[in-house]
């Protein structure tokens, strides 16, 4: 199955951590954050990557065309035309990645609609270039198979910016001081679609995808929702990329890892 991700963002609120790189490219752990979605999925087994490109996409491509060579020992001729011979220093990661360019102002289902061509199953996963997880994808694919929904998205509890308050009548029966998590649920990306969601995409650069083809697909009852109550992050600012380091520091980083076997909820 293949893995749709949206890369062509300008990531303008997090400029001041880097502006002249695309937000997916921006590292974690001095590797970029795209890196570690892209091993998320393959750590479970899902290596067919299409990647959807706009803001400095030459960026993204200039990093997967040297792939194999930044983790390589090199000899090189210095000679005029001199050889270059690679030695490989370890397993290479049996990824197959498609980059495509979707248009540097295209929004997102703009963006999908423009890769369907590079689609070649019955459905996909589909995620943000931005966003890190611990999710069991095979429990994913499971719960949208069982439910046999047009698609899934998957819900987290976004981690608590801000002190939460409990009222009841004038006075206040809780109070949390910046929660781990808080109580309401949004999406986290992490979505699956049977292929023929793509019908329902125009021809259209300025198509919304979260707004009219997912407000629709709901709308009409094809839209099932997936609990996620682990690690979810994703990187909208400088604290966030802050965070993110911080736990790759510190060792044993939530989405660094296979997660065990969830229980498929209902």
């Amino acid at each position: 199955m293949q893995v749709v991700i949206l890369c062509g963002g300008m990531g303008t609120r997090i400029r001041d951590v880097a502006d002249d790189i695309p937000k997916p490219m921006v590292p974690v752990g001095g590797k970029p954050i795209l890196w570690h979605i892209m091993n998320g999925y393959a750590r479970q087994g899902f290596k067919k990557f299409v990647l959807c490109l706009g803001y400095k996409s030459w960026v993204i491509k200039q990093y997967f065309l040297n792939y194999g060579l930044a983790g390589a020992d090199l000899t090189v001729g210095l000679r005029p035309n001199g050889p270059v011979k690679v030695h490989p220093t370890g397993a290479a990661d049996d990824w197959q990645v498609t980059l495509a360019e979707t248009g540097a102002a295209t929004m997102t289902g703009g963006r999908v609609h423009r890769v369907a061509r590079y689609l070649d199953g019955d459905r996909f996963m589909l995620t943000y270039g931005d966003g890190l997880a611990d999710i069991d994808l095979h429990a994913l694919l499971a719960f949208h198979q069982q439910h046999g929904r047009t698609g899934t998205v998957t819900t987290v509890r976004p981690p608590g910016r801000f002190g939460e308050v409990e009222i009841d009548g004038p006075l206040v029966s809780e109070f949390a001081e910046k929660p781990l998590l808080s109580r309401g649920r949004i999406s986290g990306g992490f979505f699956v679609f049977e292929r023929r969601f793509l019908d329902r995409l125009p021809d259209d650069d300025g198509l919304v995808l979260e707004q009219e083809p997912l407000i629709q697909l709901a709308r009409d009852g094809e839209l099932a929702a997936y609990q996620h109550d682990g690690f979810w992050q994703c990187m909208d600012s400088s604290r966030d990329h802050q965070y993110l380091n911080q736990l790759w520091d510190a060792g044993g980083a939530p989405w660094d890892r296979t997660p065990p076997p969830l229980r498929i909820a209902a």
